[in-house]
């Protein structure tokens, strides 16, 4: 039952696959909103995590190593997010044999895949920072050694002639025995409780309209994705949404603790940091 206020978000999601299905009943009126006015931009990951440390949103899709910097300000909700095994990047490169001294593009330095690589490959490289979806073009054609590729690039590398390096989420898997948080849906604790209650309601429901309505929900995510065909798509969201998007629950709410104590113990928040935190019970 509506609430009678009319509360404007300024909401930001990614392109991908997962969050257009996501959030298809919100970008398609299907869901009630319960007096929330959704204003929404569709824009890609890093640009979403610039958006989130400039207070572009209200609420936003956002990797959660940049939330792991901004932890006295935003909160994850319990839905939305991008979690589970099998889901993180992997480290490609155009040839074979790599050089001592490879020249590497990562897909943002707000990004989780970024975080892991500074984690995972100490020795680095010569590093530079791209939009996703350049990152295997700029391979095939020689400007770098290796990448990290996210999102639907885990599907597609191979028929492109190029060759996995590692898979850094395995590695993630293997280090922790946990489930690998690429990303979640971030709301300024400012909100208050009852309009974060109501985007988080929102939020839900509009995953549970596209899960019911899956082929509805294609449409919306043709309309954005990178990758055109069906069934890259549909592999993209059937690993990416998951049980843990629909809530995290006590695993996933370990998983984030995981990654919090990684961060404190790489420095890559201060000591006495502030973990990422859940809203609600």
């Amino acid at each position: 039952m509506g609430t009678g206020i009319v509360t404007q978000i300024r909401l930001g999601i990614s392109t991908c696959p997962n969050d257009t299905f996501a959030f298809h009943g919100i970008l398609n009126h299907a869901v009630d909103l319960d007096g929330l006015d959704m204003q929404v931009q569709l824009m890609d990951v890093e640009e979403l995590n610039r958006g989130l440390k400039a207070g572009a949103f209200d609420v936003a899709k956002a990797s959660f190593a940049t939330a792991l910097r901004m932890t006295d300000e935003w909160v994850v909700l319990p839905s939305g997010s991008a979690i589970g095994f099998g889901v993180g990047p992997v480290l490609l490169s155009a040839e074979p044999t790599v050089p001592a001294h490879p020249r590497v593009l990562l897909p943002g330095e707000g990004t989780t895949a970024a975080l892991l690589y500074t984690l995972l490959r100490p020795d680095g490289g010569d590093i530079r920072h791209v939009v996703f979806s350049d990152i295997m073009p700029a391979l095939e054609q020689g400007e770098a050694d290796l990448g990290v590729c996210i999102h639907e690039g885990r599907f597609t590398y191979a028929a492109r002639g190029l060759h996995l390096v590692e898979d850094l989420g395995q590695r993630w898997e293997d280090k922790t025995g946990a489930p690998l948080p690429l990303g979640g849906i971030l709301a300024r604790r400012d909100l208050g409780s009852d309009v974060l209650s109501r985007v988080q309601s929102a939020v839900r429901a509009s995953i549970q309209h596209a899960i019911a309505n899956r082929d509805e929900a294609l449409t919306t995510m043709r309309r954005y994705a990178q990758e055109l065909d069906d069934d890259v798509i549909w592999s993209h969201v059937d690993l990416y949404v998951n049980e843990w998007t629909l809530a995290l629950g006590g695993r996933g709410r370990a998983a984030l603790d995981v990654l919090s104590q990684h961060g404190a113990d790489a420095g890559i928040v201060g000591p006495g940091a502030r973990p990422l935190e859940v809203y609600g019970p």
